[in-house]
């Protein structure tokens, strides 16, 4: 540690700041929508294995010392608030992942949520198009490429129907066999296609204009509905946003089924046994509020921080940041 005490962003990109944020609530309200706000401290949290949570002991009158978790999205309460009747609800709130510490991630950060119900994906995609380019001075069509088309393209391989032998094989001529790979084989697959994607096509995307990549692998869906493709491949309704090779948002037709919610956190947990993650407490709240009537909707998730960095020309998530991890 040492007696540094000055923020890592200058006090103009905390302006700029404030002004983007201050935007990000004009835009909202124009159209009508709620801004909420819900606790970043609960009892369960998102099971998916590549998010790790950040665990804390608390002290509960009658109950005792209760396990909680700090939230890596405020996707739970909020999808709550939706069954309640909240209708259109946007929230800029602090997250937490552990572990994740780089020029672009911080274990703390601010993130961009917001939900429409009634609104299909595309629909979503197009508002998502608007907010940037209102806050990045872009043009407001965005295009969109799919996951597929992406990997036959780069990689010269169907990432959807392949086999795990010609995943394995690329993997290896683009130098990245050296990598340690999960003990378990039911894990090597989901393992080559983010590696694949994160090393190989992210760094290209959106390198004049932001892009929307669609169509993910369906092991990747998280909470996002499924559909099947004319030819039988499986894909994830969701989207991701790039720009100058930088993931800006993370969308999806939101799952509504209470009992597939159950069933993909069951998957989830039995991964993370495989994988030797602590388990995540099933989050019978948001299930009972499913079986109420999650409105259809979509939903996206959006990097505060990295809008930022866009905007200011920064490549560091701390020169946004009054205070990143390492100056607290």
């Amino acid at each position: 540690m040492n007696g540094d005490w000055h923020p890592g962003a200058t006090l103009e990109v905390l302006r700029d700041r404030a002004a983007i944020v201050d935007g990000i609530r004009t835009f909202f309200r124009e159209r009508g929508v709620l801004e909420v706000d819900t606790p970043q401290l609960c009892r369960s949290t998102a099971s998916d294995p590549h998010l790790k949570s950040l665990g804390v002991i608390t002290g509960i009158p009658g109950y005792g010392q209760v396990p909680c978790f700090l939230q890596t999205s405020p996707e739970f309460a909020m999808k709550r608030l939706l069954a309640a009747g909240s209708g259109p609800i946007y929230q800029i709130s602090h997250a937490f992942r552990d572990g994740e510490l780089s020029r672009r991630h911080n274990i703390e950060f601010s993130m961009l949520e917001w939900y429409r119900p009634g609104m299909d994906i595309e629909a979503l995609r197009a508002e998502v198009s608007e907010l940037v380019a209102v806050v990045l001075a872009t043009p407001v069509k965005f295009p969109c490429v799919t996951y597929r088309d992406l990997f036959q393209q780069h990689l010269g391989v169907d990432p959807l129907l392949c086999s795990l032998d010609a995943l394995l094989t690329v993997l290896e001529n683009q130098g990245l066999a050296y990598v340690t790979r999960p003990e378990s084989k039911n894990d090597w697959r989901p393992f080559c296609l983010d590696l694949l994607f994160s090393h190989c096509i992210e760094h290209r995307l959106g390198a004049h204009s932001p892009v929307f990549v669609i169509e993910f692998p369906a092991e990747q869906a998280a909470l996002a509905e499924v559909r099947v493709l004319p030819d039988g491949a499986r894909v994830a309704e969701r989207f991701e946003l790039f720009y100058r090779g930088v993931e800006l948002a993370n969308g999806y037709r939101e799952l509504t089924d209470a009992a597939e919610y159950r069933r993909r956190h069951q998957a989830d947990e039995v991964a993370r046994k495989r994988l030797n993650l602590p388990a995540v407490p099933f989050d019978e709240r948001l299930h009972a509020a499913m079986l109420a009537g999650l409105p259809d909707c979509s939903g996206v998730a959006m990097g505060v921080d990295r809008l930022v960095m866009l905007r200011a020309n920064l490549t560091r998530i701390d020169e946004v940041m009054a205070f990143s991890i390492n100056r607290v």
